[in-house]
């Protein structure tokens, strides 16, 4: 059993080792990531404020250990798991021989001895497209900066000089830069410091992000406040618990065969007051994406329920659905860790706690997450990925309908391997079409349709050369030459990337989908018997039912007129997931960890405000334009 210097000696290794590994990692200021999508870490401390925090936690962790240790709970409660593979690495947490505490020494020695043979918890990690290789990477990037926001949702957020703004209907606000040209940044924006606000207000926190500093998140927070960081798992895939800092568990979920990317950015925040607020940015925890590079956040603030009491889950409801997630990244172990550890009294006795004990009545985005993984079956199929994007389109009522086209603009910062099966696979689920007349359709057919209306948004080089950040900025930025000069890549679809707040580049990640009126529509709603409508697979005119015209207009509302996405997940098949299988019985493959929300427009003035990007997008040039490809960047290349 370690003592409590043991302890102390090991946190002051751990600390001084990751500030190590900044300092090695902050040549040339430049963040690069070998082939993917996140980023790395910029050292925003200076040696002084890195040691002043590294003395605080050493006195916070002898302060908490002088203390006498809580009672103890029962660690043979079933909820400790539930149906997911099993925590590769949960160490010492018997409460009959220690503290959970006392126990982080030897944890931190191991996880010591992990550093040497992987990397640093501080580097980043990466996505490639596809993900066929399991590798740790790193990342480019540019400058400081600061930047615009957004409340996109109808937010009565308040904003006070007694206390931090609330967000009671919810709010999209974009990210601060530095950069942001004064004439365009004239919104509300988010930095991390006001969504975290006020720390000293902050009982316990869950976090998930893909790349990470360590040292720099951890001092964002009170030593004293219990956090659960879920983030990569090692190169193996394989899902683990253990203890990372004082009061911090770390929890990695599980990849097949060590494939993908958790790539979930995810903060769940309980204050003290019994508020919880709930916020999912497409920003990595490192200080380059809350500075120097444009993202979007999507955040609520979630009232405790007076009178708490049972909630039966609906897998429509949003709280219902987070649980799911959070079930999926581990959380639940993670959670039991801590409450079985020294932190028995949380906010968050588990994780149904979240759909009885909090008031989610006035959430009115839906949640999509795409988890990791094979799922078949309608069942299941439905709750993940792009099935799931068209399941909330049709929860939301904001389905086109037969009378309307529709066209989807789909910004990231990674390019995917795009076929016309799996492009107009996606287009069917935005319509919010069933996924099983899709499967209806014979494969032959659907490998040979043209390419859907879809604008693939994603930046230019030359865009990336005049922005601030010049070539040195695009390394969280990917494509690849083999795939833009594939034979049958879909480069008529591109358009430029082009931020609304000037010359910065853009890290978010959204989906805006427009309607607008046919042409000619394709049935009159006022025929009898017959009528006829253009089949979406083919050229030729179908006879319909009048019966079934009327089935198909249900729960379409005519005052939407698009809806948008906001989240982590590129446009691109290992995010969304590929759809096989048939009608009868599907299967949804999914490579990584993705989560954002989706909501209906009501206007075309309201897709211009939530989006990023400037509307309607440049579309390439394609005798002059090639999109962004930072592998062929000598500037980038020489600054690595």
């Amino acid at each position: 059993m370690d003592s409590d210097e043991d302890f102390q000696r090991a946190l002051a290794l751990s600390l001084q080792d990751t500030q190590a590994t900044r300092k090695a990692k902050a040549k040339a200021d430049v963040i690069v990531i070998d082939d993917s999508d996140d980023e790395n870490d910029i050292n925003l401390q200076s040696d002084r404020e890195f040691e002043e925090s590294l003395r605080k936690a050493v006195e916070e962790s002898k302060l908490e250990s002088s203390q006498p240790s809580p009672p103890r709970r029962d660690t043979s409660s079933p909820d400790i798991v539930e149906g997911a593979p099993p925590p590769a690495e949960i160490k010492n947490t018997d409460p009959s021989t220690s503290s959970f505490l006392s126990e982080r020494a030897q944890l931190e020695r191991e996880r010591l001895a992990r550093q040497k043979r992987h990397l640093s918890t501080s580097q980043s990690f990466q996505e490639s497209e596809p993900p066929l290789k399991k590798s740790n990477k790193r990342e480019s990037s540019p400058p400081p900066k600061r930047a615009l926001p957004y409340n996109a949702t109808a937010s009565t957020s308040q904003n006070s000089n007694q206390g931090p703004e609330m967000f009671w209907d919810g709010a999209i606000r974009q990210t601060a830069n530095i950069d942001a040209e004064k004439d365009k940044d004239h919104k509300p924006v988010f930095r991390l410091s006001d969504i975290l606000a006020p720390t000293d207000e902050l009982a316990f926190a869950i976090i998930s992000t893909y790349a990470l500093d360590i040292g720099w998140l951890y001092s964002l927070f009170p030593p004293s406040v219990p956090v659960i960081l879920v983030t990569q798992p090692d190169p193996s895939g394989n899902a683990s618990i253990h203890a990372m800092l004082p009061n911090w568990i770390k929890t990695t979920p599980f990849l097949r065969n060590g494939y993908g990317a958790m790539h979930c950015k995810l903060l769940l925040l309980f204050y003290k007051s019994g508020r919880l607020r709930i916020a999912l940015p497409t920003a990595n925890f490192v200080p380059y994406d809350w500075r120097d590079i444009e993202n979007t956040v999507w955040v609520q603030d979630i009232p405790p329920k007076k009178n708490p009491q049972g909630h039966s889950a609906r897998a429509s409801d949003f709280s219902s659905i987070l649980q799911r997630v959070l079930i999926a990244l581990q959380v639940r172990q993670a959670l039991r860790a801590h409450i079985v550890g020294d932190h028995p009294n949380l906010p968050l006795q588990s994780i149904e706690d979240l759909g009885t004990r909090w008031d989610w009545s006035k959430v009115k985005v839906h949640l999509i997450p795409c988890m990791a993984g094979k799922y078949e079956g309608w069942p299941e199929v439905l709750r993940n990925g792009h099935t799931r994007l068209m399941k909330a389109i049709r929860e939301a009522n904001a389905r086109a309908g037969p009378n309307r086209d529709v066209m989807l603009e789909c910004q990231g910062s990674s390019v995917g391997t795009y076929s016309t099966q799996w492009l107009n696979e996606f287009f069917h689920s935005g319509l919010g079409e069933s996924a099983q007349q899709w499967l209806d359709q014979p494969k032959a057919r659907r490998s040979k349709l043209a390419f859907p209306p879809v604008k693939i948004i994603f930046p230019s080089l030359k865009t990336v050369r005049a922005s601030r950040g010049g070539e040195l900025g695009g390394g969280t930025m990917f494509c690849r030459r083999s795939q833009w000069s594939g034979a049958k890549f879909p480069r008529e679809l591109f358009h430029d990337s082009n931020s609304k707040r000037g010359g910065i580049l853009m890290h978010s990640k959204m989906i805006i989908a427009t309607f607008k009126p046919k042409a000619g529509l394709g049935f009159s709603s006022k025929a009898k018997g017959k009528s006829r409508r253009k089949n979406p697979y083919s050229s030729e005119e179908e006879e319909q039912d009048e019966d079934e015209v009327k089935i198909v207009e249900e729960g379409i509302d005519e005052t939407v007129c698009g809806w948008a996405y906001v989240g982590s997940a590129n446009f691109t098949p290992s995010a969304w997931g590929t759809l096989s299988g048939s009608a009868f019985n599907p299967v949804l493959n999914i490579t990584n960890y993705e989560l954002g929300v989706l909501l209906p427009l009501r206007s075309e003035a309201e897709a211009n405000d939530i989006a990023c990007f400037e509307r309607p997008p440049r579309k390439y040039d394609l005798k002059e334009d090639v999109p962004w490809m930072q592998d062929e960047s000598a500037i980038l290349a020489q600054a690595i």
